[in-house]
């Protein structure tokens, strides 16, 4: 099933279930998608989750719990649709592969290797913490 189908689907769902939360998250989702004349859905999904969780930051340092609940709900809604994430080790392991099999030894190539993980691993791998462990397993 096609990712909006999926949203699609959901968000019926949610109407029904009177999930305000599920109901709106999916709306700005579908809205985004529609919006884009070729989006790469991973990378909406992503920028979503990543700009929710700048924000419940920001919100508990500022003293809004709440607000950062209602991000964190939103963020646990979206994360539906992207795929596994990857943990530590796993991560650690996989780009550890990728230099191996790419023969890599050196800072500089840590462009070639963050190029491999978003091609293999779309959305499955932090961008910040691929850099981090590409950069401490080349240098």
């Amino acid at each position: 099933m096609a990712l909006l189908d999926k949203i699609d689907a959901d968000l019926k769902k949610a109407m029904l279930e009177r999930d305000a939360v599920t109901r709106e998250t999916l709306r700005m989702l579908k809205s985004e998608l529609l919006t884009l004349d070729n989006p790469d859905e991973i990378a909406v999904l992503s920028r979503a989750v990543k700009s929710r969780r700048d924000s419940v930051q920001s919100y508990i340092e500022g003293g809004r719990q709440d607000l950062a609940d209602k991000e964190l709900a939103e963020i646990e809604v979206i994360e539906r649709y992207l795929p596994k994430q990857l943990s530590e080790d796993e991560a650690r392991a996989a780009i550890a592969d990728i230099i191996e099999e790419l023969g890599l030894s050196s800072k500089k190539e840590l462009g070639r290797v963050m190029k491999e993980v978003r091609e293999r691993y779309p959305g499955q791998i932090d961008g910040k913490l691929a850099s981090t462990i590409a950069a401490e397993l080349l240098g």
